[in-house]
């Protein structure tokens, strides 16, 4: 099998830092690749802890003035990570969030910041470094799209590009007088270029001159090529239909194994169940819920935004109650939301508890002591939440949208087609829709037996990177064998 070689550029990496699933599949997808002979090297930004986590780092490349100070590319390893870090204090030498300044909203140099990194990445396509000259440099999301664009204006030969949407929500809009600073030239403002309604969009430099464009679900596939899901760029994608594919994110299964897991109260597997009520008795402790084996306990690890359908949650709370149901949330984001939830906990302790913010280890323990988990998202490009629901026997409550409905097989679903029930879905998104799920789920909660079934099904579903690396894998080759013919 011949070997490829590809650059990932991404602003974010598990497990040196993350705000969301783009890093979760950024630090997994490498190892899972190596397994198919693609060996990868990933370009991230020199955050500080970044550089902390590569203390014996090699220094590769130098500008002394670059995007406004000088930039150096240094080369190090972690937690088996081979990595790139971008090193530009002016630029990156941040703490906290890599996006938002202290007052939560984004740095006003977010523009030059992440086009440095794909200008580098572009450099490094060309053989800036001799010894990692790559046969593909792929960009994820609208930090990097801009990666593609400078290959395609540089006018030299070059490596194959790819671009991954991760959320096409997210679309890195800057003023249009950005054009020279951002190093393009004057035809690149042109709608099939990098302009986006009056402005220039970094995704949308991906979109258009990326050789291929993959998205994390093959229905979010679909669903962005529509004047409703493509959200602006439904046009330009139908147009690039012919090289958009659809492939499901994985999770890593060494870090999410329910048998191994240091970080949950006791350790179950698919065949051991009976261990798995010490961790619904751990969550209830932990959350301050009444001790209880028989009240459904439903779990949600999630942004608190209306893209993920918490708003309708709230709405359903009255069900939740009434079907004699309990409620751990751990989360932020939308400051009325968090303030709706924190209320409500404090109207029905017991019932309903709420921990704002993120904690990877309370992430674990409810994925192990839940007995369900909603994700009632209104758009969805894959999803990893439910991924390690299934793993974990938390039976998933779901939209069917985007990678929930091709990750989640409905009881209905499989009472109709065959195959092995997973979980719950339910469309369309709305309030009704949802509390119907919701009474539905209980009603299974309460057989035992088809309980137990649903768990055991989605405990065995490979939800693993193996396979999909291989999709990725297949990708980058059929790009060589392109460019070589």
């Amino acid at each position: 099998m011949t070997s490829v070689s590809v650059l990932a550029v991404a602003s974010e990496i598990y497990p040196i830092v993350k705000t969301g699933g783009l890093a979760d599949v950024v630090g997994a997808l490498p190892a899972a690749l190596n397994e198919h002979g693609i060996a990868t090297r990933t370009l991230v930004p020199g955050y500080p802890d970044v550089l902390k986590a590569l203390p014996s780092a090699e220094l590769l490349l130098h500008w002394p003035d670059l995007y406004g100070g000088p930039i150096r590319v240094l080369a190090g390893s972690h937690d088996g990570l081979d990595l790139y870090a971008l090193d530009a204090p002016h630029l990156f030498a941040r703490a906290g969030n890599p996006y938002l300044g202290p007052d939560g909203k984004d740095w006003p140099d977010n523009g030059i910041r992440f086009a440095a990194l794909s200008r580098v990445a572009a450099e490094i396509g060309h053989g800036a470094i001799p010894s990692f000259v790559p046969d593909v440099v792929h960009a994820h999301d609208w930090q990097a799209g801009l990666a593609p664009a400078y290959l395609h204006y540089d006018h030299r030969p070059r490596p194959s590009t790819v671009m991954t949407v991760h959320n096409l929500a997210y679309q890195g809009q800057f003023s249009p007088d950005m054009l020279t600073t951002f190093g393009l030239p004057a035809e690149s403002y042109r709608i099939h270029g990098v302009e986006y309604y009056g402005t220039i969009s970094l995704l949308k430099a991906g979109l258009q001159f990326a050789d291929r464009i993959t998205t994390v679900s093959p229905t979010y596939s679909r669903e962005i090529q529509g004047d409703d899901g493509g959200m602006g760029f439904g046009g330009l994608l139908r147009e690039r239909s012919g090289v958009l594919s659809g492939i499901l994110n994985g999770i890593d299964i060494s870090v999410w194994n329910p048998q191994t897991d240091p970080q949950i109260a006791a350790r179950f597997g698919a065949e051991q169940l009976a261990p798995r009520a010490s961790n619904k008795q751990a969550l209830q402790q932990r959350f301050g819920l009444e001790p209880s084996a028989d009240a459904m306990l439903l779990g949600v690890i999630s942004r608190l935004s209306w893209q993920k359908g918490l708003d309708l949650l709230l709405e359903t709370i009255p069900t939740l109650l009434s079907e004699g149901m309990q409620l751990a949330l751990l989360g932020s984001g939308d400051r009325d939301l968090q303030d709706r939830y924190s209320a409500l906990a404090h109207a029905h302790r017991g019932r309903i508890a709420v921990v704002i913010g993120y904690d990877e280890a309370l992430a674990h323990l409810i994925q192990a002591g839940a007995d369900a988990l909603a994700v009632p998202s209104r758009f969805e490009p894959c999803g990893l939440t439910q991924l390690c629901a299934l793993r974990y026997g938390a039976v998933p409550i779901v939209s069917d949208v985007g990678g929930l409905a091709d990750t989640v097989v409905d009881v209905d679903e499989a009472a109709v087609a065959g195959g092995a029930a997973t979980g719950v879905k339910f469309g369309p998104v709305v309030p009704e829709a949802l509390a119907h799920a919701l009474r539905k789920a209980n009603l299974l909660f309460n057989d035992k037996v088809t309980w137990r079934r649903l768990q055991h099904s989605g405990m065995t579903t490979d939800v693993s990177w193996r396979d999909r690396a291989g999709r990725y894998a297949a990708l980058y080759r059929e790009l060589v064998a392109a460019q070589q013919g």
